[in-house]
């Protein structure tokens, strides 16, 4: 890499948020990869750091630390912040049901980094990992383009998402914060990240029912294209968007090239993982199922809100196409694991992980 494409020495301190998920640990070693030589990852105190601790004994010479904290922690947030160049803020609940605990894990954590890089000064970028969930696709037709020019969800409680909830709130509080004080920032939001380590079939592929002798997965995707990213592509993706000139106040979307439908992911999981049954269910019958919930919910008494709903419907399963082209341009990112390679790795983990499970 060039370094004269480059917003900060490579010995500067960059600090990983999260750098012990999923992500994170891939974000670690690509930014060893490229020669970085100053992190400070953090992590939870109960956070098993096999994983992480392997990866990082593999650079002799870098200078990494481990720190464990709380984010909820101002006092924390400061001390992790102080001398630090480029943040990669990756910490977040993503399985957190409850918008209040969804809000506190997500937004309010992100505040306290915020705030710990305003009070130093030292930041060149900060880099939020938002969530493609965040975009509204309920006034666009089936097969059109989602992209960064989309519209993001406004309608917050009809869509009944706690994790978008928070992310859109997130990213709007790391652009209302970083215009503010004068702080740099990337946003990135993926698609579905995949790859080892991730265990289960996403939802936009479809959802299994296992309850006594039932065992059945329905097939809700269908022809729909898969916003998928391996996860090695999408650390690189984070990296670059952290340390590349010209593209502050800048959001990318993050996926993969060679997106197949979920019908394609299905057969070729069925095949080379593990043979199941499962039985498709049309966009338009979910979609009306979930008209006839809303009506039921708000003839209620009780007014309980529906498990799924028109909007959350769309997200997931309407049917969009998804590019990757802002990346490629500003960023000249290219997805270094094709995507054969990306389902062999992928496939290999989960045959091993059912062998053992």
């Amino acid at each position: 890499m060039d370094d004269k494409e480059l917003i900060i020495s490579y010995s500067d301190p960059i600090l990983i948020t999260g750098s012990n998920g999923f992500i994170g640990p891939r974000v670690v070693k690509t930014l060893l990869d490229y020669g970085f030589t100053n992190l400070r990852c953090f992590v939870r105190p109960s956070s098993d750091l096999t994983a992480l601790r392997e990866i990082v004994s593999l650079y002799k010479t870098a200078k990494v630390e481990i720190v464990a904290g709380d984010l909820l922690s101002q006092v924390d947030c400061d001390k992790l912040t102080e001398g630090i160049r480029v943040v990669y803020h990756l910490a977040a609940a993503m399985r957190d049901t409850s918008y209040e605990s969804s809000y506190l894990n997500n937004v309010v954590t992100t505040r306290n980094v915020l705030n710990g890089a305003a009070k130093h000064m030292t930041l060149r970028r900060f880099v939020n990992m938002s969530s493609i969930r965040v975009y509204s696709n309920y006034k666009l037709r089936r097969g059109a383009l989602l992209d960064e020019t989309c519209d993001i969800e406004t309608d917050l409680i009809n869509r009944g998402d706690a994790y978008c909830n928070a992310k859109v709130k997130q990213d709007e509080l790391v652009s209302e914060f970083c215009s503010r004080h004068n702080l740099p920032y990337v946003i990135l939001r993926p698609g579905i990240v995949y790859g080892p380590g991730n265990r289960e079939i996403h939802r936009m592929i479809g959802r299994r029912i296992k309850k006594g002798v039932i065992d059945l997965f329905l097939h809700l995707g269908g022809s729909n294209r898969l916003p998928l990213s391996y996860v090695d592509n999408c650390a690189d993706a984070i990296v670059l968007a952290g340390i590349k000139k010209g593209v502050d106040g800048e959001i990318f979307n993050v996926v993969d090239d060679d997106l197949p439908t979920s019908r394609r992911f299905l057969t070729l999981y069925k095949q080379n993982v593990q043979p199941f049954r499962s039985i498709y269910i049309p966009f338009r019958v979910l979609y009306s199922g979930c008209y006839l919930s809303e009506i039921y919910s708000k003839m209620s008494r009780k007014r309980v809100p529906p498990p799924m709903n028109r909007k959350k419907c769309s997200a997931a399963w309407k049917g969009n196409r998804y590019s990757n082209a802002k990346l490629k341009n500003l960023l000249g990112w290219r997805p270094k694991t094709g995507f054969n390679e990306s389902l062999r790795r992928y496939f290999e983990y989960q045959k091993g992980f059912l062998k053992h499970d």
